[in-house]
């Protein structure tokens, strides 16, 4: 007999490289699924493994493996710490995403770092981790996985859009979980911002001070990938590739480029936002805090913009790997075919357990 309620941490590091997110959560069934985070906490990362983790794609595979087996050690390391910190005692799981080095679906390629056996041993804790490589086998695209959890853990809503280093898209489409990324967001906005010495454009105040330049919105507008029907997805390599080189060749000030990307993403957004009417878009990750992307998005759709608790801002993503997790030691289905593209729905994510 399953059980009915599961404590897990759930870990998530994103490419928009703000840290990583760790939750200590209560999962419940009863009909459906509820959960209660207890304690969340985001541990950003130093200097060193930003720069690290930034340049991952121009790593030889030998260089990859040795930094893969460093970064599961100091991930180790920080979840050790969080569990201390908050004196847990009852774990069912860790299940952590790892953080993605490579992601090329279409070669059939996808690489998370920090999901290595020796988690397991080092944590003393059965570990839930690796939850891409085997929907990649499958023939898919290995992301996003976040929507299973959008679809039983925040069913009210018509869409769930999350803003991080990508902003991605859930929505049920003829009673089918439908989900893609849509366009980069923090991982553009934040890499010009950091010209000027800052980590992040706090509210969107220097991109609202900007111009829009209309011949690079236009060609931004007109990348192949928005043309291209759903699943789909993004990573770093394609933004080296078609995004900061077509940005660069304006040599624009750095408020006018942050102030033409944010109109960008906007019109991105909205484009596919308002294939509903009279919908209720439930807005989480980091750039919910940049106001003035928020705003332009109000202006670009007439349908309810909604933000919910900080806490859920912050943590959405590690509370749904979590419940990634969790449905994986039952067995059952947390990779979604109509999501990722893949021959089939499956129960994705490999389980390690240490040796008591």
């Amino acid at each position: 007999m399953q059980k009915n309620e599961y404590k897990v941490i759930g870990v998530m590091s994103g490419t928009s490289l703000d840290g990583i997110d760790l939750v200590y959560v209560n999962f419940h069934f009863d009909t459906r699924w509820s959960f209660e985070i207890i304690y969340g906490e985001t541990v950003n990362y130093d200097s060193h493994w930003v720069e690290k983790l930034r340049n991952l794609v121009s790593y030889s595979s030998e260089d990859l493996k040795e930094l893969d087996a460093s970064y599961t050690n100091y991930l180790s390391e920080k979840i050790s710490h969080f569990i201390k910190k908050y004196n847990i005692q009852e774990i069912d799981a860790v299940c952590s995403h790892g953080h993605t080095a490579l992601h090329q679906p279409d070669k059939g390629l996808t690489y998370q770092i920090g999901n290595l056996p020796q988690i397991a041993e080092i944590l003393n804790e059965t570990v839930v981790c690796d939850f891409r490589v085997q929907d990649v086998k499958y023939g898919g695209q290995g992301a996003p996985l976040v929507p299973i959890g959008d679809k039983l853990l925040f069913s009210e809503y018509d869409f769930c859009l999350n803003l991080g280093g990508f902003a991605n898209l859930s929505t049920d489409v003829n009673s089918e979980r439908i989900a893609y990324d849509v366009c980069p967001v923090n991982i553009v906005l934040n890499k010009y911002v950091k010209q000027l010495g800052f980590d992040f454009d706090d509210k969107g105040t220097i991109a609202s001070r900007g111009t829009v330049n209309k011949e690079l919105l236009n060609q931004l507008n007109n990348l192949e990938f928005y043309r291209a029907g759903y699943p789909k997805s993004l990573g770093l390599e394609w933004v080296f590739k078609n995004i900061f080189p077509l940005i660069d060749s304006f040599k624009l000030e750095i408020k006018d480029v942050l102030r033409t990307f944010v109109e960008h993403i906007a019109i991105q957004l909205a484009s596919e936002i308002n294939k509903k009417a009279n919908a209720s878009v439930y807005v989480t990750g980091g750039g919910v805090y940049n106001k003035f992307l928020i705003n332009r998005l109000k202006s670009h759709t007439k349908n309810k913009i909604v933000i919910p608790s900080a806490t859920i801002i912050e943590f959405k993503e590690a509370l749904i790997f979590g419940f990634l997790g969790v449905l994986r030691l039952r067995n059952e289905v947390n990779c979604l075919q109509s999501v990722t593209g893949a021959s089939r729905s499956h129960s994705s994510g490999v389980i390690y357990m240490p040796k008591k």
